[in-house]
């Protein structure tokens, strides 16, 4: 298949906002692709490639993008996937420069519309709409499959592409191979924003109430005494946290697969700021020298395996029982079974005041659905807020094609003047917000690029927040950490906005608390 043909396809996922139209692109492209071509056209429209990392920043992939475009289309995706193959392979003296002339030729034999195509790619922006439940329908659905044999060997392969193939090229019978195995790791379920703990526990009724640590998703596997631990994006990071390894090689289970956060904690109990466990993830890392000066603890809130039991498909009553069963209650994250709004409202506040995020609530009846973001695991956080100016807005995609939706923020510099930008945020818009966002940000244009429209810094906007962390990304050495639009300050002026030593104040509190 041609790059063309399936930057034809990208366009008309983007340009619908119906789901069964997407799913249609979808599936009629998936039905024209060779055996070697599925996974690598599968991670294309799901928005990456197969090699994942190719070592390009966003200023060698814009220095690249200089290269003239090709005038009629030649490129078919084997071409581009051995050109990223060959370009995340190169390494060593000069590698920069030579990923950056692979990049170029790259680029310089697609035409414009393959240009956008694969430039978005490697950004990370494709942003068109098939996430993971469409691709995973139209993969059953050009596959001729019951949709949940494929949800099913997605899960536990722990990736899309393998399972597509498998799926189109050999039936029901090359899905039977994908089952939960040790050393295996499958896809974390994931967990839906609630409002508050009274929304939680109105969606879910009488639900499990779990502290949220603020730490690094794990999955350890055990057979016998062989312990692995896999991070969030299912790498094998056991050899930096040894500790980890050690706890789960003491349980008397002969066979375990658990999902839990690790997290370094002070002496007192309390948890370190997010980025100071993650510095036992670097990659140049002394691990005895780490472990003795920052140790991790590990919680567990799941058992997904019990010795030859698959319990994927148990309730969540049954996976807790199993966890209690097999690991020690100081290993388990602290949790409440509850359909009282008193009694979560006072375990919310007990997380909160030992320094963690907030909670999680939890439908009991619920299987453990992997690499799936739906409504049966809610997250219930505190979140400050901020009054911030917008500095620019990028063109939106899909159902936002046409509106200006992601938000560049600003804090106040009342030292140098100006703004000091602190990330990017298209969440929590309305339909009715965007529109009138785009009207009012097009009004104030001062500059604008292939993306993006700058504007002159004087709306403000009131932006809930998470947590600052620290980020070399911007200017401040700051950043906003899951932020999302509340409301428009129309009765505040720019001068009036939170300044950047307001934002300083925050995560110094913030490091304080965590101290």
């Amino acid at each position: 298949m041609l790059l063309a043909e399936l930057a034809e396809t990208s366009r008309r996922v983007a340009s619908t906002s119906r789901r069964s139209e997407k799913i249609d692109a979808l599936t009629q492209c998936l039905r024209r692709l060779t055996p070697q071509e599925i996974e690598v056209a599968v991670a294309f429209l799901s928005g990456g490639t197969r090699q994942n990392k190719l070592g390009v920043g966003p200023g060698v992939i814009m220095a690249a993008r200089s290269a003239l475009a090709a005038l009629s289309p030649t490129l078919n995706l084997g071409d581009v996937d051995r050109a990223l193959e060959q370009i995340a392979r190169t390494s060593g003296p000069g590698s920069i420069t030579a990923r950056r002339q692979l990049l170029a030729e790259l680029l310089a034999r697609a035409t414009a519309r393959e240009q956008e195509l694969l430039v978005r790619l490697l950004l990370g922006e494709l942003r068109q709409g098939a996430l993971e439940g469409l691709m995973l329908e139209a993969i059953a659905q050009a596959a001729q499959l019951p949709l949940s044999e494929v949800r099913r060997a997605a899960m536990v392969a722990g990736g899309l592409t393998p399972v597509a193939r498998a799926a189109l090229t050999e039936g029901s019978l090359g899905l039977r191979r994908f089952s939960l195995q040790l050393f295996r790791p499958v896809l974390p379920m994931l967990a839906q924003p609630a409002q508050d703990v009274e929304d939680a526990l109105k969606q879910l009724g009488t639900a499990a109430l779990e502290w949220k640590l603020d730490g690094a998703r794990v999955q350890l596997h055990k057979s016998g005494d062989e312990v692995r631990v896999y991070s969030r994006g299912l790498n094998d990071v056991s050899a930096a946290v040894p500790e980890l390894v050690k706890a789960v090689q003491a349980l008397r289970a002969s066979a375990l697969i658990l999902d839990g956060e690790t997290i370094a904690l002070q002496r007192d109990g309390r948890p370190r700021p997010f980025q100071v466990t993650m510095r036992r993830f670097g990659r140049k890392l002394n691990v005895e020298r780490m472990r003795h000066e920052l140790p991790l603890s590990v919680f567990f809130f799941d058992c997904l395996r019990r010795d030859d039991e698959d319990l994927t498909c148990r309730c969540a009553t049954d996976r807790f029982a199993a966890l209690a069963d097999a690991v020690p209650s100081d290993l388990v994250i602290p949790r409440l079974v509850t359909a009282d709004l008193a009694s979560a409202h006072q375990f919310f506040d007990t997380a909160l005041a030992s320094g963690h995020e907030g909670v999680m609530a939890k439908s009991l009846p619920a299987p453990y659905e992997a690499g799936s973001r739906g409504s049966s695991w809610l997250k219930v956080k505190r979140a400050h807020t901020l009054d911030l100016v917008v500095l620019a807005a990028e063109w939106g995609h899909g159902r936002r094609r046409g509106w200006l939706s992601n938000l560049h923020l600003g804090a106040r510099d009342p030292t140098a003047g100006g703004f000091v930008m602190l990330g990017k945020t298209f969440k929590g818009l309305t339909d009715e917000m965007l529109e009138w966002q785009t009207k009012t940000l097009l009004a104030l244009e001062a500059s604008r690029d292939a993306y993006s429209v700058y504007v002159r810094p004087d709306l403000v906007v009131e932006i809930a927040v998470n947590e600052i962390q620290e980020s070399p990304q911007y200017p401040g050495g700051l950043a906003l950490r899951f932020a999302r639009v509340k409301r428009y300050r129309m009765d505040k002026r720019p001068d009036e906005a939170d300044t950047i030593d307001t934002v300083r104040q925050l995560f110094t509190r913030q490091t304080t608390r965590a101290a």
